[in-house]
């Protein structure tokens, strides 16, 4: 693959993973409302290292277990059917939105390394980042033999940038505007980010295939 190619993948998978409205993007926008866009800033860009953490560790599972007939027909498997999951509860969310709540939870007196070491612990203990790495990520690293030295560097480059792109968006717009995402960013968000579920399933089920 192009080197282009290969850091736009790495890019499309980050950004399906950040177009979840979950709980660090809740954190990031609670941030730039209440403490402005460096504090903001500083936990999407922490969350971007955990990401990094458990895409190293796809990385390393690939390399290691998908070798094997059984395991990489069963990734295949569930990691279809997931991201088919995934794909109607975001198209059910784009007519359904999820209520944005921040919550009550004080941010104050937090240093900016604080905010950084927070983005991290909330990716590592986010459901969807668990659940996505542990049952996607390998069938689409293996389809691609993305674990091959030429291929790695731009794909890990696209998957960071695009977190880092994300953070700097959302920290921008909360700490500017003052505002949650509304109804309609929310669906929109939902809509592509269904695309995005849905285009991953069908590269692994076809590269199945």
């Amino acid at each position: 693959m192009a080197f282009i190619v290969v850091f736009l993948e790495g890019a499309l998978f980050s950004f399906s993973l950040c177009f979840d409205l979950g709980m660090v993007n809740v954190a990031i926008m609670k941030t730039g409302i209440e403490r402005g866009f460096r504090r903001s800033f500083m936990i999407g860009f922490g969350s971007c290292f955990g990401d990094l953490l458990y895409l190293t560790l796809a990385l390393l599972g690939v390399s290691i277990i998908l070798n094997i007939p059984f395991i990489h027909w069963f990734m295949w498997s569930i990691g279809s059917l997931f991201l088919l999951y995934l794909t109607f509860k975001m198209l059910w969310e784009t007519w359904h939105p999820k209520s944005m709540n921040a919550g009550d939870q004080s941010v104050e007196g937090r240093t900016l390394l604080k905010e950084f070491l927070t983005g991290i612990g909330l990716a590592i203990a986010s459901p969807t980042s668990i659940a996505w790495f542990a049952l996607i990520a390998g069938p689409i690293v293996a389809g691609m033999k993305i674990n091959e030295g030429t291929i790695l560097f731009p794909f890990i480059a696209g998957f960071f940038a695009a977190g880092l792109v994300w953070s700097v968006v959302v920290a921008a717009i909360s700490s500017l505007t003052g505002n949650l995402f509304n109804a309609s960013i929310t669906r929109v968000l939902s809509f592509v980010s269904a695309l995005l579920y849905l285009y991953f399933a069908l590269k692994i089920l076809f590269q199945g295939l």
